[in-house]
């Protein structure tokens, strides 16, 4: 008898339970008919690599997709999250979020040089971070580094023009550019480019820093390039974020610091990191098909660039 009164007691409880989760599930049904209706409304089609997030969660999803990709109201510019996106989407690596996110880039503007300053900068945080990774180089002593060099690029930015305890000769010859030809010319433009030779660099094999300080300096402390120094290096934050890489974190985010960026745009680089390796979990979890996937994202593109003529003739007309 009180086995039979445990059974009765444990099946009224499990439809209880039942009659619960139904009432949530209409709730969730409408909510998410309201977020289908909301994404078709904003991007002209209800991709399928969406439909294959679990629809318990893909109004809260898309609701942060929406919020921070896709917003206006953000501290960084569409044309940076993407490139963001897009060196993220590169070092993955994924494909499909590779393609999505040039397209994305160049509907909000971006030019090819920065497409490809942007794969740059994450094929660059990549290199360090496996070389910082693989010779076991603790934060602590990277952190060291890391602040030395930062003192020193805070002072070079604040330096007068002319220093009046010194002539303008003395001056020209101190910065008068260095040949970088070995490890020795490459290390004394180390130390006038970075005021010092940073343990990790100083650790990479002799015959190829040479040629691994060019490039560094060719591309990320270039000032000549196309995307200025702070989106360079929110880019690789938002790479080096992903990455699991403390050290590469560390420098960007205080890189990016001593070029102007405040808290609000590094968090919301790291959050378009975030963003972009969650949707690229899905589209190969799911295993998208490419062929859909580009024709969605073309639809996409298309009803993007409709939407920012509308708006652009729309404020025309209210001037």
């Amino acid at each position: 008898m009180k086995f039979l009164l445990t059974v009765l007691t444990l099946t009224i409880l499990s439809l209880n339970n039942f009659t619960s989760a139904a009432s949530t599930m209409t709730t969730s049904n409408a909510d998410l008919q309201k977020a289908y209706d909301d994404i078709q409304k904003t991007l002209g089609v209800v991709p399928t690599f969406i439909k294959s997030f679990p629809t318990a969660g893909l109004p809260a999803a898309w609701e942060e997709m929406k919020s921070i990709q896709l917003s206006s109201s953000t501290v960084l510019p569409a044309r940076l999250k993407e490139l963001i996106g897009l060196a993220v989407a590169s070092q993955i690596p994924c494909h499909y979020c590779v393609y999505l996110h040039t397209e994305a880039a160049k509907v909000n503007g971006a030019s090819e040089d920065e497409i490809k300053e942007a794969v740059g900068m994450a094929a660059l945080t990549r290199h360090w971070g496996t070389y910082v990774g693989g010779v076991q180089m603790t934060e602590a002593d990277a952190a060291k580094d890391v602040d030395k060099m930062m003192a020193h690029m805070r002072a070079e930015l604040t330096k007068p023009i002319k220093d009046a305890s010194s002539s303008s000769s003395e001056q020209e010859k101190a910065m008068q550019p260095i040949a970088v030809i070995d490890s020795e010319s490459a290390y004394k433009d180390m130390e006038q480019t970075l005021g010092s030779v940073p343990t990790l660099l100083r650790m990479f094999p002799e015959n190829g820093i040479a040629s691994a300080w060019k490039m560094m300096k060719a591309v990320e402390l270039n000032p000549e390039t196309e995307l200025s120094a702070k989106a360079k290096e929110l880019i690789s934050l938002g790479v080096a974020s992903q990455m699991s890489c403390p050290q590469c974190t560390y420098y960007s985010t205080e890189a990016a610091k001593v070029n102007g960026a405040n808290t609000s745009e590094l968090r919301e680089a790291i959050a378009m990191a975030s963003v972009t390796r969650l949707w690229s979990t899905v589209l190969n979890g799911s295993q998208a098909d490419e062929k859909t996937f580009k024709r969605e994202v073309g639809q996409i593109m298309r009803h993007t660039k409709t939407q920012a003529k509308k708006v652009g003739m729309t404020a025309i007309t209210k001037q």
